[in-house]
């Protein structure tokens, strides 16, 4: 599942092609995907300006001038593919159509963006753009990690008495939204606290080293294009990089990052989810 930096990556990949420009022709090849696609999406979307591209948590929403939001979600395999447009040093060409490419955008200008999702646990929704924080999916998130609103202390407010392992706590998407399993092992290996420690075992000085923590590990992720796990891809179609920046995740049996450390990283599962830690430097 794609995370925050990830989904960050492709909404800037896909500003330069939709942000300011007219949807010429949007074109619907399914009912739906998680979901059920909504009413005559297709025609709502035809003709309509985006006027800008935004993220909340691990959504994208393009804000029409219809007065309605274009809400998307990667689920585990969706990718967002621009052809017909200059890319850095490369032009797209527009591909033969794929059996996946489940909604089609013809943009002004001669760019097409295409979402193509083989597992079909992606989705798209249309919703009123004054009344997006209300929508079922965004209603119910915390607050962004990178904004004001996160901070020390409303973290020590939420983890105060709550006796969940504090990797569990921080995959929260009501206390903190768009952190994931890859980035929150990360977080806790650089701030070192075992990922099984009760949240309400946190220090005053633990919580608030979180903080700045979490939004070093999103912003370098973000700066080194989001990761490329799986079927993950940038918008433009180049692999990410920040896996090879990984200190913990996916790292079993080597040796620990910190220098003067004889560890090795260590394994574990919590909730179905594997955890990566140094045994030594996480307590």
């Amino acid at each position: 599942m794609p995370e925050l930096p990830e989904v960050e990556t492709v909404r800037r990949g896909l500003e330069p092609v939709m942000a300011g420009r007219v949807i010429a022709h949007a074109q619907v090849n399914r009912a739906g995907l998680r979901w059920p696609f909504p009413p005559q999406m297709a025609e709502r979307l035809t003709g309509v300006q985006v006027l800008a591209l935004r993220r909340r948590s691990k959504y994208i929403l393009a804000d029409l001038s219809s007065g309605e939001s274009l809400l998307i979600h990667l689920g585990m395999s969706g990718r967002m593919l621009i052809s017909g447009a200059q890319l850095g040093d490369f032009h797209h060409d527009h591909p033969a159509p794929a059996k996946h490419d489940h909604v089609v955008l013809d943009m002004e200008g001669g760019a097409r963006v295409t979402f193509n999702d083989a597992r079909r646990f992606g989705a798209m929704d249309l919703l009123p753009t004054a009344g997006a924080e209300a929508h079922p999916l965004l209603a119910v998130l915390g607050p962004e990690p990178l904004g004001n609103a996160f901070d020390a202390p409303y973290l020590a407010a939420r983890l105060a008495g709550r006796n969940t392992p504090i990797k569990t706590a921080l995959l929260d998407q009501h206390l903190v939204a768009g952190l994931g399993n890859i980035y929150v092992c990360e977080v806790l290996y650089r701030a070192g606290i075992h990922p099984e420690r009760r949240a309400l075992s946190l220090s005053a000085d633990e919580t608030a080293r979180l903080v700045p923590l979490i939004r070093d590990v999103l912003a370098e992720a973000i700066e080194a294009g989001g990761s490329s796990l799986r079927d993950y891809r940038q918008a433009d179609g180049e692999l990410g990089y920040f896996q090879h920046s990984f200190r913990v995740y996916g790292r079993e049996g080597q040796p620990c990052a910190t220098p003067g450390c004889a560890a090795l990283v260590h394994r574990l599962v919590q909730s179905g989810r594997s955890s990566f830690f140094c045994p030594h430097c996480q307590r």
